[in-house]
């Protein structure tokens, strides 16, 4: 590792030199007024070329996905050295690798044996029990494995799904030479026990007699991510993709939002951390999964962004009053308990660090390299510069970026993961193009419109497995009219009524309304 070096220039140290008394008068201020606006509201985003230094992170970063690369399969190592991974970390070295051909890292020849070699795979993966990706896969031999990488199946994430279907139709719209291999691979699923009427999102386990379980899966930040890549491909996810049920809890004077699902009850830990809402900005610019336009700093989804600048805020925050640089997400280690959730709010606690068990290991919190450069990316701020000037070194050559460097002064966190390496990356390609989410040049809306594999099946009124596997149904637009008429494909028509299924979605495109930001607090 090479040491990391903080330069603070003489505006940084003004800047520094008045903190507390800015943050004193934005304090007082939000103690006669409940209602103010957030800093982070108004900080931008980044945008421009990459400087040489911002180079030599990607660079540094991708070597992560060189070292664990496996050839038999075109599959990555989720973990350093370890032939495992999950439709999570998948999603991230995909992501990692569309950034390395747009940043001019590998050449497009490089790109398309990757890219060939992983859609061949993804095509012919044995799923769980003939529905989804399972939740582990051997990188080697594309097995099903548990968490010990021994071969049998455990479920599926519907939560990794989504970001798989995500970065699944960025490829497709940036690259249509790829299209009717990414529309077979999710043509191959069966989504009947994933998403329900009512747009809710299910994940599967096996109980301790070898039984199915289907249970509703994702909390606050990552429900609602994940759903973004399930309507992508045409899903309704009305449940899945509001906020509610939440609540605000008073961080550094700042209401920042979580889940109230009991984790007592549902076993699932409400989290609060920076990836889910880092990835939604960066992937989908905070804007609705049918906004085709592209505006920097104009954001379509308002109160995904507003709930990010809060998390955000929290972090920023806590620096500025007690000097921990913050920038918390869950995090791989490099001893026991070798994973936790660092968070900035869970299970009733602000900074709560905890295990998937919910043991509390304070010791292992740590500024996560992903979160932080991310945070870098969407928030130009002199705190986010701090926080680039504290990671930018700390990787190791021919390896990658380490998981993070701990709060505690222990140092960096020496265990390399391709979803840390791959977020940083694909953070670096938004500060080049903003949002990666890009769509191609036709317009759905037009009568020259034409369809993809995906479209035609689902359009099809004799397609038996749109029924048998859950499939959306396709807004019959002009262009997939005009393509139905020409082929003459009877099209198959959705109910008329949404709401005969499931009352709760009847006004499912209802405005959120925005809490108060900010909440009366003593001075620091």
């Amino acid at each position: 590792m090479r040491p990391s070096f903080v330069i603070v220039s003489v505006f940084a140290r003004r800047w520094l030199a008045w903190l507390p008394l800015l943050l004193g008068l934005w304090l007082a201020v939000g103690s006669v007024q409940a209602e103010v606006e957030l800093p982070a509201q108004h900080y931008p985003v980044r945008h421009g070329e990459l400087t040489p230094r911002e180079q030599a992170i990607a660079v540094n970063a991708w070597q992560y996905f060189v070292a664990n690369y496996q050839p038999t399969t075109g599959l990555v190592n989720a973990v350093n050295k370890y032939p495992s991974t999950t439709m999570w970390d998948t999603g991230s070295y995909i992501a990692a690798m569309v950034a390395a051909r747009e940043l001019g890292i590998i050449d497009k020849a490089e790109f398309d044996r990757r890219m060939i070699k992983l859609l061949k795979t993804l095509n012919t993966l044995v799923l769980f029990q003939n529905e989804m990706p399972n939740k582990v896969y051997n990188t080697i031999t594309a097995q099903k494995v548990n968490y010990l990488n021994k071969p049998g199946e455990i479920g599926f994430s519907a939560i990794d799904i989504g970001r798989m279907l995500l970065w699944l139709k960025i490829v497709k719209e940036r690259y249509p030479e790829y299209g009717n291999s990414v529309d077979n691979i999710v043509l191959g699923w069966d989504f009947t026990h994933t998403v329900d009427d009512c747009g809710t999102l299910y994940g599967a386990y096996l109980d301790g007699n070898k039984k199915t379980v289907y249970a509703q899966e994702g909390r606050l930040g990552y429900e609602e991510y994940a759903s973004a890549g399930f309507q992508l491909w045409g899903f309704s996810t009305c449940q899945a993709a509001r906020p509610e049920p939440y609540a605000l809890a008073n961080i550094y004077c700042v209401l920042v939002p979580y889940d109230t699902r009991d984790p007592r009850l549902t076993s699932q830990h409400n989290y609060v951390v920076t990836e889910s809402y880092l990835l939604h900005g960066l992937e989908m610019g905070w804007d609705k999964s049918d906004d085709r336009e592209d505006n920097l700093n104009n954001y379509s989804h308002p109160w995904m962004k507003n709930f990010a600048d809060r998390v955000y805020q929290a972090q920023e925050n806590r620096y500025m009053i007690t000097g921990t640089l913050t920038a918390r997400s869950e995090h791989q280690l490099d001893k026991a308990p070798y994973f936790v959730y660092d968070t900035v709010f869970a299970d009733g606690f602000n900074w709560n660090t905890i295990t998937d068990k919910g043991k509390y290991v304070p010791e292992t919190a740590a500024i996560s390299l992903k979160a932080a450069l991310g945070m870098w990316v969407l928030w130009d701020s002199p705190y986010t510069d701090r926080l680039l000037n504290t990671i930018e070194n700390a990787n190791e050559k021919g390896s990658g970026y380490y998981e993070g460097i701990y709060e505690n002064g222990d140092g960096p966190i020496k265990e390399f993961t391709g979803n840390n390496n791959g977020i940083m990356l694909e953070s670096l390609l938004y500060k080049k193009e903003g949002r990666l989410l890009k769509f191609n040049t036709d317009k759905p809306k037009s009568r020259d419109f034409a369809p993809s594999l995906w479209e035609k099946r689902l359009v099809d009124a004799f397609e038996d497995n749109n029924t048998r596997r859950n499939r959306p149904f396709m807004s019959v637009t002009p262009g997939i009219k005009n393509w139905c008429e020409q082929t003459g494909v009877a099209v198959r028509s959705a109910p008329a009524c949404k709401a005969c299924k499931c009352a709760a979605c009847q006004n499912e495109d209802a405005p959120i309304k925005l809490p108060p930001v900010a909440m009366s607090c003593l001075k620091p």
